[in-house]
């Protein structure tokens, strides 16, 4: 194996390890045949938290702090869901918790900061992750009563940016670098297969939490569609008021719930406690972008972490790119020019769901069982945010 990447938390003299990393099924959110239509988030959020008790067999009390991500803290996902769920699973009230919100990129940033707490010094073994119940708390739910507690864009900031649906920035971006919408349902099209194969080959299993759902345990993912072809694709209005519009249904994520949950500790504490050493936490970042079209945010946040580790696109061995729409990572694809046969290779958020809050931890859970599967070193987690920002996080195997 090629020598370590000596990057800003391995120069900081304390090293930041994953011990485990696990997410649910993905649900849709429907209210009729939705999975988890019946199951209160605070449930969805505690069963990843037992599930890494129940892989890892680390007493609950040893953990320092929960940082979790959550979009929609409101309603049943408010008063610091990660807590709530923590105490329903019957743990110590004294682990601490804090629910933070940076978007799509909420478990993301969730997992880098637990990372910057280990790495400074504060904590040593940290759970971090996200939920999101889209069908309980839409995600649109806060600013829904802006008529009762306020809008969250001031005038004066109405008067600076003229503010726009994501939906609106995939067509921006569809726009901006000439993808057409054949690519994009093509793009779909593969991320369906991808995911297809890998659920029939039990690629999500190591990953999976095993939850009863309806009287059957599901260990797959609810919007995935087999049958996706671009013939049907072909056949789908776009869905964001324009006339002459490409993003389509087929080509955004679907609204789904699900939650998903990574433990990182020191490598001390790793080795105090007996626990699996599955990755080490090289560098991360998060930067801000245009907040009009928006969904940029993985092509400077990829560049930033390749630039100051100074490695190469063809370093990387796997990508995790999400897939909020088809032009987000096409976009990504033109300015990088990846192998995209190293890119979401079990298909992503068009086929598997995207439930925002979750999402980031998922896919550090995703990227880590496949970079163990092919034996391969070095993986790259990047997402696009609303209001115009990205995350980045950049894992390498030590095995």
């Amino acid at each position: 194996m090629a020598p370590r990447i000596s990057g800003p938390f391995v120069r900081s003299g304390r090293e930041v390890v994953i011990a485990e990393a696990v997410r649910t099924p993905i649900g849709r959110s429907h209210p009729e045949k939705g999975w988890f239509r019946n199951i209160h988030p605070n449930a969805m959020l505690a069963a990843t938290y037992q599930d890494l008790v129940a892989r890892t067999g680390i007493d609950p009390a040893v953990i320092d702090d929960l940082v979790i991500g959550c979009t929609a803290p409101f309603g049943e996902q408010s008063r610091n869901i990660g807590r709530n769920a923590w105490l329903q699973a019957g743990y110590p009230p004294e682990v601490p918790a804090t629910t933070l919100d940076r978007r799509c990129g909420s478990a993301q940033t969730a997992v880098n900061f637990a990372a910057a707490l280990i790495a400074s010094g504060v904590h040593e073994m940290i759970i971090a992750g996200g939920v999101e119940h889209m069908g309980h708390v839409p995600m649109n739910s806060p600013t829904a009563i802006s008529e009762l507690y306020g809008d969250p864009w001031t005038p004066e900031m109405r008067a600076q940016y003229d503010f726009v649906t994501q939906g609106e920035s995939a067509e921006l971006i569809a726009d901006q670098w000439d993808i057409s919408r054949e690519e994009m349902d093509e793009f779909a099209v593969r991320s369906h297969a991808r995911a297809t194969a890998a659920i029939e080959d039990g690629r999500f299993a190591d990953e999976m939490v095993r939850m009863e759902l309806d009287g059957e345990v599901r260990l797959g993912d609810q919007a995935v569609r087999p049958t996706t072809t671009t013939e049907t694709l072909a056949g789908l209005k776009t869905v964001f008021r324009r006339e002459n519009g490409r993003v389509t249904a087929g080509t955004s994520s679907p609204i789904c719930d699900s939650a998903a949950a990574v433990l990182l500790c020191s490598r001390d504490a790793a080795e105090r406690y007996g626990l699996r050493i599955r990755a080490r936490i090289v560098d991360q970042t998060t930067v801000g972008v245009d907040p009009i079209i928006m969904l940029t945010g993985p092509i400077p946040a990829t560049r930033k972490l390749l630039q100051r580790n100074d490695i190469s696109v063809d370093d990387i061995d796997l990508f995790e790119v999400n897939e909020a729409f088809s032009s987000v990572v096409l976009a990504w694809q033109r300015e990088l020019q990846p192998d995209m046969d190293r890119v979401n290779v079990n298909g992503g958020a068009i086929a598997l769901g995207h439930a925002v809050g979750a999402t980031g931890a998922r896919l550090v859970a995703t990227i880590l069982s496949e970079m163990e599967r092919r034996e391969s070193r070095l993986g790259l987690v990047t997402m696009c945010c609303g209001g115009g920002l990205g995350t980045g996080t950049l894992i390498e195997r030590t095995d």
